[in-house]
């Protein structure tokens, strides 16, 4: 092994180091009052009949306060996903069939937010608020385990 090969290493092993001293706590307020924010849009989207976007910023409600779970748990950064039910695992919170199926219902807002043409029908503003309803029971549930 070459001095360079070595020094490269040492490098990546520094980096990884850095990377996994984070201040938790900080990151864990970041992320929750990123997910506050996204809440009030949803909010107001919901408010101005805009279903597909008030499910969008729903999800990225939860996909916050999941990764502000995350973080806590590993103590590292959480991983650049969205899959809501992943990171749910991640986060190490009790298995809940109920929330499962509710974030797996509201993970597709994810995409859809992002490619609507990839999701043909535009949701109906009264499916919209109840998957609000829903979504925001996670989230209260959320906050409250950390």
């Amino acid at each position: 092994m070459s001095y360079g090969t070595i020094s490269l290493c040492w490098q990546y092993s520094h980096i990884e180091k850095v990377r996994a001293m984070i201040n938790v706590s900080k990151q864990v307020h970041c992320w929750l009052s990123c997910a506050r924010e996204d809440w009030h849009m949803a909010s107001i989207c919901v408010e101005h009949g805009k279903a597909r976007y008030a499910l969008f910023f729903a999800h990225l409600t939860l996909e916050k306060a999941l990764k502000a779970h995350v973080c806590r748990t590993t103590r590292k950064m959480p991983p650049k996903i969205h899959s809501l039910e992943r990171l749910y695992e991640m986060a190490e919170l009790p298995v809940n069939a109920h929330y499962n199926g509710i974030l797996a219902n509201i993970n597709q807002f994810n995409i859809e937010g992002r490619y609507p043409e990839l999701m043909p029908d535009e949701p109906d503003i009264n499916s919209a608020r109840s998957l609000l309803r829903e979504a925001g029971e996670i989230y209260q549930w959320l906050i409250q385990q950390l």
